[in-house]
């Protein structure tokens, strides 16, 4: 088989129920939709975290965040503007894997992996970068404390980087998914001769939401719907550019979010419970389409456990190159769930991670809660059956218990757990640069496109 092209989306805080074909009625997603009647739609796919940088951190290297000392970021839950922490080049991503086996690789959108020389994206494994190095909402806004001489501590300019130096400050934002697609349509004609990897971050639907009057015109669900829809324009636009180039049958495109929605403000992670920054299962639990023409049945859905760690190991597999063998990677190749309806999932478990806290485990169809919030709690919700995790029968599944406990304790030995005081005995450290600086500072003779932002709103 020759070696496919790989298409990666990632979207930003989009919620398990945002999509039609995951049973929205408010949101208007015929690309997606068609998408996935022409794929495979996962309905119990995992991000390894509620949140952004330990989830993007994982879904690129196939591992844990705290395998890859990404459970917290010098006590935080995710990267900000300049630190001196992030993903150190010593770790394998897809790109270095797939840029190895001689595909192009290009990434465009969010990164939010590190914002400091040697752990950007052009140094793992990416050709080219153009994009945000983290949110959205960590630029200038109304309503951020400032000081006298207009500045914002802990919020600099906002930077759009083109490889590794600030193109822009301030950008519209409303205007960024446009620049995104047209600058992927560009890698994909120029690329079209030999295998490349596309990896598309959105900055939708992560608040502030900026978007364009022609989303905000049709949509039924207001700024939240527009973001949607915008999202689904430019998969319409990404399915149409591979058609146009004769590249439907050799393009594997996977389509996800890095967590669940904040569920507020027409978000949704229906009918899970809980939010974005919750090991409930709407905190965790994604959507995810995966197409390939002649090679992924059309109309399919599975139920069987797959998990963004497991696109590393699925894709080197599908280029023909090995994973390095001098480290742990916990994902898994799902190739056979890619390609046989009657696959079952390689995982024994679901470990449900935040920051360093082991909070649950899932097996099958149970899953057991641990911890919450630093404080200890033990339920057992049966998955199969109570997808809301409303009836705790914890007290009826002795059995069940005492298997996740023991899952539980194995994954402690290797992970941690740090509510416990456990340190895993095979996780490695994050990376770290003595001295970080900011991409960019306030100066106020910088014709900025905005000054401040007129959306309050940080998520």
């Amino acid at each position: 088989m020759d070696q496919p092209n790989v298409i990666l989306v990632n979207c930003d805080d989009l919620g398990y129920g945002d999509l039609g074909c995951y049973g929205s009625r408010l949101n208007a997603t015929p690309a997606l939709d068609r998408m996935a009647a022409e794929g495979l739609r996962f309905d119990d796919f995992y991000m390894a975290s509620p949140v952004c940088s330990p989830s993007r951190g994982a879904l690129l290297t196939g591992c844990y965040p705290p395998r890859i000392g990404f459970g917290d970021f010098e006590g935080l839950p995710v990267l900000f503007p300049s630190q001196g922490v992030g993903l150190p080049p010593t770790e394998v991503s897809m790109a270095r894997v797939l840029s190895a086996a001689g595909y192009r690789t290009q990434m465009v959108g969010k990164w939010h992996c590190g914002d400091q020389p040697s752990f950007l994206p052009t140094d793992h494994g990416f050709d080219h970068y153009f994009g945000l190095p983290y949110s959205n909402d960590m630029g200038r806004q109304v309503g951020t404390r400032t000081t006298p001489d207009g500045d914002q501590p802990g919020y600099p300019p906002l930077p759009l980087l083109l490889d590794d130096e600030v193109l822009e400050q301030q950008p519209d934002q409303a205007s960024l998914t446009g620049r995104y697609v047209a600058e992927a349509v560009r890698f994909l004609r120029a690329e079209r001769g030999r295998p490349f990897f596309l990896y598309l971050a959105h900055l939708y639907v992560h608040l502030p939401i900026y978007a364009q009057e022609r989303f905000l015109r049709s949509t039924r669900n207001g700024p939240y719907g527009a973001a949607v829809e915008a999202i689904d324009w430019t998969t319409e636009v990404l399915l149409h550019e591979v058609a146009s180039l004769g590249l439907d049958e050799q393009t594997l495109i996977v389509f996800t979010s890095d967590n669940g929605s904040l569920a507020r403000a027409g978000g949704s992670n229906s009918p899970l419970r809980g939010t974005k920054g919750t090991t409930w299962e709407g905190g965790i639990r994604v959507p995810c389409i995966a197409r390939w023409p002649g090679r992924i049945g059309a109309g399919r859905a599975t139920s069987e456990v797959a998990t963004a760690m497991d696109l590393l190991p699925t894709f080197a597999a599908l280029a023909g190159v090995e994973l390095p063998g001098d480290r742990t990677i916990d994902g898994r190749d799902i190739g056979a769930l890619l390609f046989d309806e009657d696959a079952s999932s390689p995982h024994e478990a679901f470990l449900y991670y935040r920051m360093n806290d082991l909070e649950a485990v899932r097996s099958g169809r149970w899953k057991l809660h641990l911890a919450r919030g630093g404080a200890e709690c033990r339920e057992l919700y049966d998955l199969g059956a109570d997808l809301g995790e409303t009836d705790d029968v914890l007290a009826e599944q002795p059995d069940v218990v005492a298997r996740l406990e023991s899952m539980a304790e194995d994954a402690r030995r290797s992970l941690g757990d740090a509510r416990l005081g456990i340190r895993g005995r095979d996780v490695r450290p994050i990376g770290r640069v003595e001295h970080p600086s900011p991409l960019t500072t306030y100066d106020p003779s910088h014709p900025y496109y905005a000054s401040e932002y007129d959306l309050a709103d940080r998520g």
